[in-house]
């Protein structure tokens, strides 16, 4: 990885035409190998994926413990990072007979959401949240998954450092209902309000809890409930008769597979596009080589290469490959990878790449005001 100032000083020099083309060469590669075998890669992820939860469950009955947690905790993990999110990001769409369940169109819609995806959050907020606003607008204030703005209520606060850490540590286990689910929802209501020609004057996060507000009851209705009703009553009374004492089981270990699942999540994610070597921008950019070179400058990597590897990364480990193409398969970040980062060396763009808890303590330092990120000169 290059030194920050080179990252800086790269910035402005990069040929953003050459850059886009250099790219394409790729895309195009990658879109002439794509077909039945990146089917069956998804399949098999999914296999996997619930392999961990029926496992997790078969054993959660007899005590409450942490080993089914975290097989129920990567189940969980699975559906969202390496189902729902290729497959809503259109990852399959284009593939041949790929079944309509598998699709953008038809995955996780109407009864099939839990089956498909049973979380916090629908389908619809995480994909105008998540697909629309943040891929398109990366580092800037638009991006509703700025880490350096939404946390500046606890850069600027006067707490005392040590209370900063312990805030962040309780939110990690709690973040995906208290963040991404009234955010999501958010961001859903204020696009549907301007699809219908109606005025938004309502954009902060007021009364999202609030059985007195509207978006607050359809928040319950929508995300909040159901979930509840499915995962914390539905699959602990499937095992009443094996007795109370199994379904009492199956709950607690339930909720501890909730507190795993936020964690491994937020490790994964949030240090995704944060650290004081990440740029964050203030104009809109424009053109294609311009967005690309902002989605390498504002995403980083984890280790990559296997299966195996990327199975407990939900393949957000190839973020920077994603953000460039987040409309193709899963399995071609694996081919791409090596490209992407020789186009970056030929055009000397940083292309970041380090261990997770490295970029984790990166973000942690973002979060609590001790680094900031970087910024265009």
């Amino acid at each position: 990885m290059m030194p920050m100032h080179q990252s800086l000083s790269s910035y402005q020099s990069v040929d953003r035409k050459q850059l886009a083309k250099d790219l394409d060469v790729i895309h195009d590669d990658i879109l002439l190998r794509v077909g039945e075998e990146d089917f069956q890669h998804l399949k098999k992820m999914e296999r996997w994926g619930r392999a961990c939860s029926c496992l997790g469950y078969a054993t959660a009955w007899i005590i409450p413990n942490p080993i089914s947690a975290l097989l129920i905790s990567q189940g969980s993990f699975t559906r969202w990072t390496q189902m729902t999110h290729p497959i809503v990001h259109k990852g399959y769409d284009k593939l041949p007979n790929v079944p309509d369940s598998y699709t953008s169109k038809k995955f996780a819609q109407g009864w099939r959401r839990f089956i498909d995806w049973p979380d916090w959050v629908t389908p619809a907020g995480w994909h105008q949240e998540h697909d629309v606003l943040h891929h398109y607008n990366l580092g800037e204030k638009r991006d509703p998954d700025h880490l350096q703005h939404n946390m500046e209520w606890l850069r600027q606060s006067k707490m005392p450092m040590f209370l900063r850490f312990i805030v962040i540590a309780l939110f990690t286990t709690i973040w995906k209902i208290t963040y991404y689910t009234p955010r999501t929802h958010k961001e859903l209501i204020i696009s549907q309000a301007r699809q219908q020609g109606k005025p938004v004057t309502d954009t902060s996060n007021a009364g999202s809890w609030s059985l007195f507000t509207a978006k607050g009851r359809a928040l319950w209705a929508q995300s909040i409930l159901p979930y509840i009703a499915f995962r914390f009553v539905f699959l602990p009374l499937l095992f009443l008769p094996l007795g109370e004492s199994a379904v009492i089981s199956v709950l607690f270990t339930s909720i501890i597979a909730e507190v795993f699942t936020n964690m491994h999540s937020f490790l994964v994610i949030v240090p995704n596009h944060a650290g004081d070597d990440v740029m964050m921008f203030e104009q809109r950019g424009k053109g294609r080589g311009e967005f690309y070179l902002r989605q390498i400058l504002g995403s980083v990597n984890y280790p990559t290469g296997s299966d195996r590897n990327d199975f407990f990364y939900g393949w957000l480990n190839y973020q920077v490959e994603h953000h460039l193409w987040p409309d193709v398969p899963l399995s071609q970040y694996q081919y791409a990878q090596p490209k992407v980062r020789a186009v970056c060396a030929k055009h000397g763009i940083p292309y970041c790449q380090q261990s997770v808890f490295k970029r984790l303590f990166k973000a942690i330092d973002i979060m609590v005001g001790r680094t900031s990120m970087l910024k265009p000169v």
